[in-house]
């Protein structure tokens, strides 16, 4: 960024340490500083497991996790044992998601986090608490954990995303005392926004750092495993599309008619498919309908249609792929680590930063036909380092084993006078 320092530059140590007297009365010099990391979905782990490794690992620090929402249920592809598989206990686990994928039930579940996360917050007491991206419970967490006077850290920041994501991420950004954003551009973003540069860090994206040390191995293994999961026999000598398509929340009531056509698309291209179960978000029962009433068409021939497979192996599924389809940001973020061919389709991820491997196009079926026909025609990208190199873990457990934010927050006016 501009101004600001990067992870490799100086680590700010103007304010109080946290857990010092002007941190709400929390007990100084009590040893190791206690990160605590909320966990609440499958893509949460993925996307911040090198830093519960690296703060797992730090002499200088103490790991609480907390697991929530839809971590803890198995049909989108959580469940207990899910961390505990990634040789992680955690310390609380909390019930907070409300049944029913509504706008509605989004908001309930925001404020039942705001009931239950402060409860495990008391409890386990920590000096600082980590929360990832863009998701309602991220706004549960920062809003619990800012009113406890708990500084909080925050990954992700500055990006550009779509449906309520967007405003969750920078609310969130305004609510959070260290950042930790991918790129330049989302860090420059942040200060824009009057966050004191000294507490800017950029690190890269976590979930670059599982890309960069998984074996890719070969499509023969990786289908295998799948195949497994799955329960029926996938081609191991042919070419697949991987889809992977989420609900947009500001497009309720549009999550059928949105998945209809993806299916459409990819059934015109011929190619056999792995079609991923949709995340937790309102609007999530519309998408899954939308893979239902394909498959019981009997259209779907070549289709999989997988609920959940360990993050390593959906890495090594994109390093296979011929193109993933959909509207996920893994497309941007690891599929151009990777230089997977993309297309990423309607509004999701429209103005999102990315590299050269991503094509977007709308949810007319035969501009998504056209654009996934031309990605498979083109072959793998070069690869890009544009979200990070595979250190951003350690990078963020050495700051956070060494700031010092002020709890009381400001609006850094210099940022605000040079726009």
């Amino acid at each position: 960024m501009a101004n600001g320092p990067t992870a490799d530059g100086p680590v700010a140590r103007s304010g109080p340490r946290p857990g010092s007297g002007d941190d709400g009365g929390r007990t100084p010099g009590r040893g190791r500083r206690r990160v605590c990391v909320v966990v609440a979905s499958r893509a949460n782990l993925a996307r911040v497991l090198t830093v519960l490794e690296s703060v797992r690992d730090h002499p200088g620090l103490e790991l609480q996790l907390v697991v929530a929402a839809s971590a803890l249920l198995e049909r989108f592809g959580g469940g207990p044992d899910a961390l505990e598989r990634a040789g992680f206990v955690p310390d609380a686990k909390i019930r907070l998601l409300v049944e029913g994928e509504t706008p509605a039930t989004m908001a309930k579940s925001t404020g039942l986090g705001l009931l239950e996360l402060p409860t495990a917050f008391e409890m386990l007491e920590p000096d600082v608490v980590v929360t990832v991206a863009d998701r309602f419970e991220t706004m549960a967490t920062a809003i619990a954990a800012a009113y406890m006077n708990i500084p909080v850290a925050h990954t992700q920041g500055g990006e550009v995303s779509g449906s309520i994501d967007e405003s969750v991420r920078h609310a969130v950004t305004k609510l959070a005392h260290v950042h930790f954003p991918a790129t330049e551009l989302s860090a420059r973003r942040v200060v824009g926004m009057g966050e004191d540069p000294r507490f800017v860090f950029r690190v890269g994206c976590p979930s670059i750092d599982l890309v960069a040390r998984t074996p890719i191995g070969t499509r023969a293994e990786v289908l295998a495993r799948c195949a497994a999961e799955v329960g029926s026999p996938i081609d191991p000598g042919a070419s697949y599309l991987l889809v992977l398509q989420h609900p947009v929340t500001t497009e309720f009531g549009r999550g059928l008619a949105q998945m209809t056509a993806t299916l459409e698309a990819i059934a015109t291209v011929g190619m056999q498919a792995l079609v991923f179960w949709p995340n937790a978000d309102a609007g999530s029962d519309e998408v899954s309908a939308g893979i239902r009433e394909f498959r019981e068409r009997g259209v779907a021939t070549g289709c999989h249609f997988v609920r959940h497979v360990a993050a390593q192996d959906f890495i090594r599924l994109m390093g296979h792929a011929a193109c993933l389809i959909g509207n996920s940001s893994a497309a941007l973020r690891e599929g151009s680590y990777l230089g997977t061919p993309a297309v990423s389709i309607g509004s999701r991820q429209r103005h999102r930063e990315c590299a050269e491997n991503v094509a977007f196009t709308d949810h007319e079926p035969a501009a998504i036909t056209e654009a996934v026909r031309a990605q498979v025609d083109h072959g793998p990208y070069a690869p890009s380092s544009l979200f990070g190199d595979g250190t951003a873990g350690r990078r963020i457990a050495a700051v956070l084993a060494a700031v010092e934010p002020p709890v009381q927050k400001r609006l850094y006016e210099p940022a605000l006078a040079a726009l």
